[in-house]
């Protein structure tokens, strides 16, 4: 294929006539998210190769090395190590038959060897290969696979500019090709990656516009093409902070009935956008829901969490009590999985809907929820504090001794921290130490007025009586 250019390995400029050097970079995903997606080419692969996992070659050899010897390679897997996975309807062509101009290896030895390179973290020797088949004068079907493949090659190294390069290439040499959809969706994935979000959304629709105009027989294939592009732009109105957008766009997503979404996920994210618009009954009925269907999910807390502040604004407070108990009293044996995330929300939960009560003058329900959070963790770090406020409690309701009581735990940990405590520690040692002081003196004060109050009224007493006298 003369005149073709593409962008090779980093650091390095090849050329074929004209020459172009392309540069790119590809970084994880916004959040920590990670996304499995399908991606289409031509059916000719189907026509020679079984799905990836379903068995191996009987060429196939057990590597001992990272070297393979020539032809020993799976030609199962590789369609999935290059981003090869699935097709739209409308081309073929048998790899299998195309030998290179060498005549010693096949189109499909050596995608397969690529691939195995990918998949063992080796890019600087899948690249090669890769541009091996595109300055060769194989057919624009194979052209088409090895310039996707080294894209997603490059991607996979983290050169996001580079791999931006080489889709827009693919995107000028075929403007109609059926994968054009397809190729807008992952220039899409990588603008939001790159942080450019408004990019990414401006591809994302482009999308959606370019895959109206496929054929009648490609009619799966736009379905799952549109579906994945609707939890991107979900995704990246969520990652953008709006909220609106993206709760509306979750609730469409859950409306369909597709195997193959995480449903959990997009409720759990739907439950979290409608708390921070602050549309709580909505928030509320989905949180209840998820709690229902995905009683084992790791959100599980983190919905807790969202349902108890719902409940709390729409004032129904015994709900959100329940919320919280229902929180703090979770088994170790449901927290197994992951107990810091199960610790930190169950400390975030009971903490701030207990300081909420408190402020309201719930003393009683705030106080039972002091308790069960002192169980939660031993350190002094977080018992001082708690203790702390379950004496303010105490005080509040009147029940003087058990307020010393609590802050005499406090001071009974002092030792315990020593020289290591932080100065907002010392001052809850120093504040306790001063509440126990004011209690004393505010108990003898309050005896003595008892006791001067008894001989006021005793003198009372004698001086109507000697006046009856």
């Amino acid at each position: 294929m003369t005149g073709f250019i593409f962008p090779i390995a980093r650091g390095a400029r090849w050329e074929k006539q004209e020459g172009q050097k392309g540069k790119a970079r590809k970084g994880g995903r916004a959040g920590g998210k990670v996304w499995v997606f399908c991606f289409w080419f031509p059916v000719f692969f189907l026509a020679v190769f079984t799905p990836a996992g379903q068995g191996q070659t009987a060429a196939k050899s057990d590597w001992s090395s990272l070297e393979p010897p020539p032809g020993a390679v799976d030609t199962n897997s590789f369609r999935a190590d290059l981003g090869l996975t699935n097709v739209p309807p409308g081309e073929s062509a048998n790899f299998a038959s195309l030998i290179a101009p060498d005549g010693t290896n096949t189109v499909a030895s050596d995608l397969a060897m690529a691939a195995y390179y990918k998949r063992t973290s080796q890019p600087e020797k899948a690249e090669p290969i890769l541009v091996g088949l595109l300055a060769s004068n194989y057919p624009d079907s194979v052209q088409k696979a090895a310039l996707m493949a080294l894209a997603d090659v490059v991607r996979g190294e983290n050169d996001l500019p580079r791999a931006q390069s080489i889709y827009a290439q693919f995107l000028e040499r075929w403007p109609d090709d059926p994968t054009i959809p397809e190729v807008l969706l992952r220039q899409g994935e990588i603008f939001r990656q790159m942080g450019l979000t408004d990019s990414a959304l401006g591809k994302f629709y482009s999308v959606m516009a370019s895959a109206i105009d496929l054929k009648s027989d490609q009619f799966g294939y736009y379905q799952k093409l549109v579906l994945q592009t609707q939890v991107e732009i979900a995704e990246t109105h969520y990652l953008m902070g709006h909220y609106v957008d993206a709760a509306d766009f979750y609730k469409r997503l859950l409306a369909n009935s597709d195997p193959t979404l995480n449903r959990p996920q997009m409720q759990f994210r739907l439950v979290r956008s409608l708390t921070i618009i602050r549309q709580y009954d909505e928030a509320a009925s989905q949180a209840q829901d998820f709690l229902s269907r995905y009683a084992d999910a790791p959100e599980v807390p983190e919905v807790r969490y969202y349902l108890a502040q719902a409940l709390k604004a729409l004032g129904r407070d015994d709900e959100a009590l329940e919320q919280v108990i229902l929180c703090l009293k979770q088994t170790k044996a449901q927290t197994s999985a992951d107990p810091q995330l199960w610790l930190y929300w169950q400390q975030r939960v009971g903490n701030e809907i207990a300081n909420q009560l408190y402020r309201k003058g719930d003393y009683t329900r705030a106080l039972e929820i002091y308790t069960d959070l002192a169980q939660l963790d031993s350190t002094p770090a977080w018992q001082i504090p708690v203790y702390y406020q379950m004496g303010l409690s105490y005080e509040k309701l009147l029940q003087p001794q058990k307020a010393v009581d609590a802050y005499n735990q406090i001071l009974a940990r002092e030792t315990q921290v020593g020289t290591n405590a932080s100065p907002g520690m010392q001052a809850v040692f120093d504040m306790a130490q001063w509440r126990i002081n004011f209690l004393k003196w505010q108990t003898n004060a309050q005896a003595v007025d008892q006791s001067l109050a008894a001989a006021a009224a005793a003198a009372a007493a004698n001086f109507k009586t000697n006046s009856t006298q």
